[in-house]
């Protein structure tokens, strides 16, 4: 003899039979999370808001007019054969010369890392400057180009640097990367300076010199 529940699945028809029980309001999915406005006043490169964005289109077009060749002051700069000698006495020597930090970015950029040397730039013009609303622009500047994982010129910095910038961030300051600055300084110098001795390009420079220094004798 069938039991209760079974004489009702008897008669419920086919369609009810095989249905899957009702969720009950306690059961009902949760409603969905409201979105989330971005605040147009946030200095990191999620805000998607258009006032930032006409912002960051300005910034980013200052930027691209200032990268693209090398500075003509360094550029044009054309080295004494002393001067270039002096560079290999010390990666200082080198980097305080407009003419030798052309050649060194030149020689960065051909082993993919030029982004060193345009960070340290930019770290430099940033310590140089005293008015306070265009040190916020060149600090927000200066994070989304090379210190944002986003960046496609990131530069390597560790864990503690980092979480410095981003606390000093909160308010800006002519000083915000200098740790940064100093690591990526010592890593080029660590790195990338004795290659640079013992590259062609230096090589080539060191013989010019040579062959001019002959000519006046």
């Amino acid at each position: 003899m069938p039991t209760p529940h079974e004489a009702e699945k008897q008669h419920a028809g086919p369609e009810e039979a095989g249905r899957p029980p009702s969720m009950s309001s306690h059961d009902a999915a949760p409603p969905a999370a409201p979105s989330r406005n971005p605040c147009c006043l946030c200095w990191c490169c999620c805000c998607s808001c258009s006032w930032n964005e006409e912002r960051r289109r300005a910034w980013r077009a200052s930027r691209d007019n200032k990268l693209q060749p090398l500075p003509s002051c360094e550029a044009c700069a054309t080295p004494s054969p002393e001067e270039v000698r002096s560079w290999a006495q010390s990666f200082d020597k080198l980097m305080h010369s407009p003419a030798g930090r052309g050649v060194f970015r030149e020689f960065l950029r051909t082993e993919y890392s030029e982004e060193n040397m345009l960070f340290w730039l930019a770290c430099e013009e940033l310590k140089a400057e005293a008015n306070q609303h265009v040190v916020d622009e060149k600090a927000r500047l200066i994070y989304e180009d090379y210190v944002s994982i986003l960046s496609p010129k990131e530069v390597s910095l560790d864990s503690r640097v980092r979480e410095g910038i981003n606390k000093k961030m909160q308010e800006p300051s002519a000083h915000t990367f200098d740790d940064a600055q100093l690591q990526i300084y010592t890593l080029m110098h660590r790195d990338s300076y004795p290659r640079f001795l013992s590259s062609p390009t230096y090589r080539a420079l060191l013989l010019r010199g040579s062959s001019q220094s002959s000519h006046e004798a």
